[in-house]
């Protein structure tokens, strides 16, 4: 009964009282559109870090004068250390062709010269839970200690920085979400409060009649879930839209949008979290009011 009372109630509230729910509604969206902007770079930068392991290479230099014997050993040693997912073995006849076909037509610099002067190197792929800046140097470290590996080339500053631009990216969107959620919470609380005042002379005559705390607050309950779920399905709607104008309009000018991704959780989870905020903001308030 109270729940079916405090629908109809609600739904007739919100059509009576339309523009303070709009505005309200609308400010609910904005807040959770940056959230979902916040949490979509979130998403996509953590999806470039956990596919890192398949662009982030080391490269060990070894020494000219190693028999095929010595290299082959040398290969088996790396091999067998946990860190390392995969690796190739580049010679210098081959690693000078490749160095040939990344240069193109400058290529011609090293017609000229009667020895090759590059070194045969094993190229390494880690694992991606050992991509860290200490794991990579670490790993540097004990590869160059082996015999034969004259130098050990490693990218750890861009591990470095990678996983640095995660933290602070984590960092700051967690303060930024729940700076949006304490305002949606105060939004959907001030509405609430408004709308209490506007209905008094309406509860106090349902307060005569023997209405429960329970049964008065049930409607603004409902309406502040109504506000918060109209909010986050009108924020998915306009992130969708944003999303799918970047990544199809703009792809043809700025191929790296294409790789951006929108995953359906978002989706399904703003409009319940904005419910969720719109519940706990309507709760505050009703929690609050003395009547």
């Amino acid at each position: 009964m109270h729940i079916s009372y405090g629908i109809k109630t609600a739904v007739k509230g919100m059509a009576h009282e339309k523009w303070i729910n709009l505005l309200s509604i609308m400010t609910v969206a904005s807040s959770l559109l940056i959230m979902i902007f916040a949490c979509l770079l979130l998403y996509n930068t953590e999806h470039i870090a956990s596919t890192l392991h398949e662009r982030f290479g080391m490269v060990a230099f070894l020494d000219d004068r190693l028999q095929a014997s010595e290299i082959q050993a040398i290969i088996e040693r790396i091999k067998q250390r946990q860190e390392i997912e995969g690796l190739r073995y580049i010679s210098k006849e081959d690693a000078l062709k490749e160095l040939k076909e990344r240069l193109k037509e400058d290529s011609y610099i090293f017609d000229g010269l009667d020895y090759n002067p590059l070194s045969p190197a094993i190229e390494l792929r880690l694992k991606r839970q050992y991509i860290t800046p200490q794991q990579v140097a670490s790993t540097a470290k004990e590869l160059k200690a082996i015999k034969g590996v004259s130098e050990v080339y490693s990218a750890e500053k861009v591990a470095e920085i990678i996983e640095a631009f995660y933290r602070s990216l984590s960092n700051f969107s967690l303060i930024l979400l729940s700076a949006l959620g304490a305002g949606i919470i105060f939004v959907v609380y001030s509405t609430v409060k408004i709308l209490f005042y506007r209905r008094k002379e309406e509860i106090e005559t349902i307060k005569l009649l023997g209405a429960t705390r329970g049964f008065i607050r049930m409607p603004f309950l409902v309406e502040g879930g109504i506000i918060g779920l109209f909010g986050g399905l009108l924020s998915v709607g306009l992130s969708l839209l944003v999303y799918f104008a970047v990544t199809y309009r703009l792809s043809s000018v700025f191929p790296l949008l294409e790789t951006i991704l929108y995953p359906t959780e978002i989706a399904l989870s703003f409009p319940l979290s904005g419910a969720i905020l719109g519940l706990l903001g309507a709760f505050i308030a009703v929690g609050r009011l003395r009547f």
